[in-house]
């Protein structure tokens, strides 16, 4: 039984690490290909422009999308495999992070999705662009309540079981702080310019900062 949770532990702690790098693979292809992204900040006319011109371009980061989601689930379901038991309290909020991971994925593949159709409505029809932009938006930035819910219910698990020192529940604790700020302008962001764009960023940041090193602790089981 022991080897099978330590087998366990290292896939997770890979599919952890591996989420990370293509996160940031997606969003530097992004970055160089000039594509909006949503609380960017652009104007309307900037985004149908950009999207209008965007072609092939949009379609190379988003082969990479089912992958992060993929490495995600499957961080989510060793982290739950290793802090939760029947038998315990407080351990038992991992399924609050697991259940925060997934809903994420979901909700992410609605804003990835949307990409495709403000390109089309870009290229086709500008006038449908505003809506499916501030639904984009909005959506973006809701979501990151779901980040929120993971982080603080595997922080809880984790530091209560011993899995995770101190220092690292509090960092899931500040970052899901951060995101949910964010998330709750979400409704005062529908046209792309956001005030909360920095808290959500360095929740994010702190996000991934949160997942390597637990990916290192599962690795190291």
């Amino acid at each position: 039984m022991r080897g099978v949770i330590v087998h366990i532990a290292d896939v997770a702690g890979w599919g952890g690490l591996g989420f990370v790098l293509t996160a940031l693979l997606v969003n530097l292809i992004y970055l160089r290909a000039g594509l909006p992204f949503p609380m960017s900040g652009k104007t309307r006319d900037e985004v149908v422009e950009s999207m209008a011109a965007v072609g092939e371009a949009l379609k190379r980061p988003s082969t990479l999308a089912p992958l992060s989601w993929l490495c995600t689930t499957v961080f989510a379901a060793g982290m739950l495999s290793v802090l939760w038991q029947p038998t315990q309290g407080i351990g038992a909020w991992a399924l609050v992070g697991f259940a925060g991971v997934l809903m994420q994925n979901v909700t992410f593949s609605c804003v990835e999705a949307l990409r495709f159709g403000l390109a089309s409505a870009a290229e086709h029809g500008p006038a449908s662009t505003a809506g499916l932009w501030a639904l984009s938006n909005v959506l973006f930035g809701f979501n990151q309540v779901f980040l929120a819910a993971a982080l603080v219910g595997f922080s809880l698990a984790g530091t209560d079981t011993g899995f995770l020192p101190t220092w690292h529940g509090w960092l899931g604790y500040l970052s899901a702080a951060l995101l949910f700020a964010s998330s709750t302008a979400s409704p005062y962001n529908v046209e792309g310019t956001s005030r909360t764009a920095l808290l959500g960023l360095l929740g994010w940041l702190g996000w991934i900062t949160w997942i390597i090193a637990c990916s290192i602790a599962l690795l190291g089981l």
